[in-house]
């Protein structure tokens, strides 16, 4: 009994001990993971920049110094892909502005309405000309998003008039007018945008930008016809992966978790979809039938949204001819104007794999770089010190600094050097 008691009260003591070591152990474990999953010890660096040496490059690199310095992340959790992608999907930007705009509709051949909106400058442009943004935002994105907001309301206070895209069907109270909604490459609503800039501003010079989805629309309309990059000074292209075709079977994938990101954007695209239901499968419709409808309702993924839906707005045979026929990686080849293609390394959406596209374009055209920067996710690219990210973001100044050195070049470069040239 004493031998027992006493074996009780020299083993009582220990247990703190011991625990206090399992949760110490814990701690470590979960301390661990995060640094791994925050990649906190990630180094940082300038882009990884891919070009040729060109009096043109030379210029804008040096004009445009935010492309060749450190990008810095948000200590705590910018050096995560993930983190970046999700802030960006769920807060857009922080305290994002509220740039007063006009919206316009553009009736389309087909019976389908175009809207964009426009927004004034806020100050004189630092050139002293005319210059006009037109903008093509990500996949069923428009000008109420708050990255554009935010990158708008920056454009305009650096004397830059902003038109943005509403893709067809993306804004909760605008009603289609027609059976059609924006599909992966169509270039409709934005060339009538275009062409309606043209038309009312006839001395502004474009600078063409595109996010994601709306940097494959906006570098296949500038490969489509070479008359569509008249007066057009530049195109900045930000996380676009170039190729449907290609990056289909790298989003079924799990590594990155882009299986997952691929069934929440098909989610999204279902509720776009189905908000329209009534005009897509109505009385009027022609394409869509009920069975169309039913496997909307069981698609997990965007490629199985494409092959029942999407492809069927422009009467595409089959996936593989859809993909093929929206992608820009078959036109941006035709664009002559200067080009900055941007990716983030880390972005889970865009596969590694279609980097290689970018990248030998800009080692066999002199007219475009290419960069890529080690962290910034998809669309995030937030900047900050410990934890809070600033309210403009790595790509706003990117975008709007290469834009200011286009325009730089453009007014001292050499008479012989005319915007004809890059034709």
């Amino acid at each position: 009994m004493n031998t027992h008691e006493s074996e009780v009260y020299t083993v009582a003591p220990e247990m703190p001990a011991m625990f206090d070591g399992m949760k110490l152990a814990a701690v470590a474990t979960v301390l661990y993971v995060i640094v791994r999953c925050l990649n906190l010890k990630s180094p940082t660096a300038p882009p990884d920049l891919t070009y040729q040496d060109t009096a043109l490059n030379l210029f804008l690199l040096k004009s445009c110094p935010v492309l060749t310095k450190e990008y810095i992340p948000p200590l705590l959790w910018g050096k995560s892909g993930h983190l970046q992608t999700a802030l960006y999907g769920k807060l857009g930007r922080v305290s994002s502005p509220h740039p007063f705009g006009l919206r316009k509709y553009l009736p389309m051949q087909d019976g389908a309405t175009a809207t964009f909106d426009l927004f004034e400058p806020l100050a004189g442009h630092q050139s002293r000309e005319d210059v006009t943004t037109v903008i093509c935002p990500g996949i069923g994105n428009h000008s109420e998003k708050h990255y554009i907001r935010t990158f708008v309301d920056y454009s305009q206070k650096q004397g830059y008039r902003c038109a943005v895209l509403n893709h067809l069907g993306a804004l909760p109270n605008i009603e289609l007018t027609s059976p059609r909604m924006f599909t992966y490459g169509c270039t409709w609503e934005f060339a009538a945008m275009v062409g309606f800039i043209k038309k009312t501003y006839p001395q502004t010079k474009l600078i063409v930008v595109g996010f994601s989805l709306g940097g494959n629309i906006v570098c296949k309309f500038l490969g489509e016809n070479r008359t569509n990059q008249e007066r057009v000074l530049c195109c900045v292209s930000v996380c676009q992966g170039y190729s449907a075709l290609r990056a289909q079977e790298t989003f079924l994938q799990w590594d990155q978790c882009r299986r997952f990101y691929n069934f929440l954007m098909a989610d999204n695209m279902k509720k776009i979809i189905l908000s329209h239901r009534s005009v897509l499968f109505g009385v009027g419709s022609t394409k869509m039938v009920d069975t169309d409808l039913s496997r909307l309702y069981t698609a997990t993924s965007l490629m199985q949204i494409d092959d029942n839906i999407m492809r069927k707005f422009h009467g595409h045979n089959s996936l593989k001819e859809y993909y093929e026929k929206e992608s820009c990686v078959h036109y941006i080849h035709n664009i002559n104007v200067p080009l900055l293609l941007v990716n983030s390394g880390d972005d889970p959406l865009v596969h590694n794999s279609l980097l290689t596209i970018p990248r030998t374009l800009a080692e066999k055209k002199e007219n475009v770089i290419f960069a890529l920067t080690l962290h910034g996710g998809h669309l995030g690219f937030f900047e900050g010190a410990v934890l809070f990210p600033q309210p403009l973001t790595w790509m706003d100044k990117v975008i709007v600094g290469y834009a200011n050195a286009i325009c730089q070049w453009e007014k001292q470069k050499p008479p012989c050097q005319s915007q004809e040239a890059y034709f």
